[in-house]
């Protein structure tokens, strides 16, 4: 019998005071060719010493972590992998260290995102292309950002071209064209507005550019094509206007909801062209929807090359005349919003014509602070202008409670104001009919609401006063209709007060 066989059950072999617990240390696998490796039993634990620890156990044949997840892959994650290092895939101005990495970076980036199974590896461009299209929009933001920087050195003069088309008509289909003319837009002998300070960026110095430069690299880095796939970062701001490539004439209307494309946006030289078919377009199909779209599509390829010349007024008269006459009272305020500041730079236009216009709108919106303030705006010559003095007298004339003399206005509009006085003679209509009621009893004939109140006939005021309810006040006579005015004052009072109310613009065609 052995010495190891001698020993009864329980009694504790002399080399176990030496044992160890298996957690106090790393386990390290022992030399082949010794046999078994020795494993601590768990009931000589207690006896482990850090200064006499025991054989260490062999390590279990586990596969790595890496190796593990490389196994998880998909059968199409190991044959993208294969393409990418296939000779006849390899690009020459691509190093195996550039591709490694941007293929690591690839799968990792699909694998935190958790779409290693539902990515289309199939197509998905190999790394040595991506590492190349990277390269690609790199060189075209550098080159980018020197244009722009040499864009904004030259004077102002060179980069804006003034022609003019301006048109003085009631209709707005009637658009003539006149004489381009030459002009300074910006003048470096004025301060400029607020606006204008917020329109025009300033110089870019060596510093701006370096950190446009900067903005650029990482916006690049977020735009490679395995990035787009997953992802849609926002881009910075720009720094200064882009120069547009595009010649579609025509061309829907977009809200912006990133920065504008220099492919996408047409340049100042194609917006001509395209203003001259909206026009032709416009007389021939008269087609409002289609022409507000293409407008709106125009003025914004201006705005977003900050375009501000006589060329622009002339984009936004124009739509502002086609907007009146469709009855489009939000398009046309946007007009005339941006007309207001593009008259105060200094820039040339129909001025006076939009001034008048001004003052009849807000008369119909009854917003009196801004009438005032609109008045206040007004020089001694912009009083003399006929447009502006017809405005102001219909002002008067309503605020003096003189029906009469606002309807003999109203039959003498001159250029477009008709359109705008449209829109609230039914207001003043009622207004002046509620007066008669009290200071004619107790009928008269209807002939002469027809006259006193700029009806075309007889049979139109009639509809009138029936449209309000008021079919039991006209009588019949034998010569003439007789409007019963006596029993016709609390009717129209009602209707005056409900038609009175602020007009309400947040809708638009």
């Amino acid at each position: 019998m052995s010495w190891a066989s001698a020993t009864p059950p329980g009694t504790q072999p002399a080399y176990a005071s030496y044992a160890h617990a298996a957690t106090a240390y790393t386990p390290v696998p022992v030399r082949q060719g010794f046999g078994q490796p020795y494993t601590l039993q768990p009931q000589y634990a207690a006896y482990a010493t850090p200064t006499n620890p025991p054989p260490a156990p062999a390590a279990p044949p586990a596969e790595p972590q890496q190796q593990q997840q490389k196994m998880d892959w998909p059968d199409k994650v190991r044959s993208y992998v294969q393409r990418s290092f296939e000779s006849k895939n390899m690009l020459p101005d691509v190093s195996r260290e550039e591709m490694e990495a941007k293929l690591k970076e690839t799968i990792s980036h699909a694998k935190d995102a958790g779409i290693m199974y539902t990515t289309d590896w199939d197509s998905m461009p190999l790394p040595q292309m991506l590492v190349r299209t990277q390269r690609a929009a790199q060189l075209e933001a550098q080159r980018a950002t020197q244009m722009l920087a040499s864009q904004w050195q030259r004077p102002r003069q060179t980069r804006l071209v003034l022609p003019t088309i301006t048109t003085l008509k009631r209709k707005s289909s009637d658009l003539s064209e006149s004489d381009p003319s030459t002009g300074t837009p910006w003048r470096s002998n004025k301060k400029l507005s607020l606006s204008d300070r917020i329109s025009q960026p300033p110089g870019l110095d060596s510093k701006s550019l370096k950190q446009a430069e900067k903005a650029e690299n990482r916006k690049q880095r977020f735009n490679t094509a395995e990035y787009k796939t997953y992802r849609s970062p926002s881009p910075p701001p720009p720094t200064g206007p882009i120069l547009g490539t595009c010649t579609n004439l025509e061309k829907n209307y977009l809200r912006l909801t990133a920065p504008p494309k220099p492919s996408l946006v047409r340049p100042e030289h194609i917006l001509h062209q395209t203003l001259d078919l909206l026009k032709k377009k416009w007389r021939k199909e008269n087609n409002y929807n289609y022409i507000c779209d293409q407008f709106k599509s125009l003025r914004q390829d201006l705005t977003v090359q900050r375009i501000k010349n006589e060329f622009t007024v002339s984009v936004y008269e124009i739509h502002a005349r086609i907007a009146l006459e469709k009855g489009d009272l939000g398009e046309y305020n946007q007009c005339q919003t941006q007309l207001r500041a593009l008259y105060a730079s200094g820039i040339k236009g129909n001025a006076v014509e939009f001034k008048a216009y001004r003052i009849l709108y807000f008369i119909h919106t009854s917003n009196r602070t801004a009438l005032n303030d609109a008045i206040a705006d007004l020089t001694t010559a912009d009083k003399e202008e006929r447009a502006i003095k017809h405005a102001l007298e219909v002002r008067s004339a309503l605020a003096l409670g003189n029906y009469h003399r606002f309807f003999q206005l109203y039959l003498d509009v001159p250029n477009m104001g008709a359109y705008l006085m449209d829109m609230f003679v039914k207001r003043e209509r009622l207004a002046a009919l509620a007066n008669m009621c009290k200071a004619y009893k107790p009928d008269f004939k209807l002939r002469f609401i027809t006259e006193e109140l700029a009806f075309e006939s007889d049979a139109e005021a009639a509809q009138f006063i029936i449209d309000h309810n008021g079919q039991h006040l006209l009588v019949e006579r034998e010569d003439s209709i007789i409007f019963m005015a006596g029993n016709a004052k609390q009717l129209f009072e009602t209707a005056r007060a409900d038609a009175h109310r602020r007009v309400d613009l947040k809708g638009q065609i």
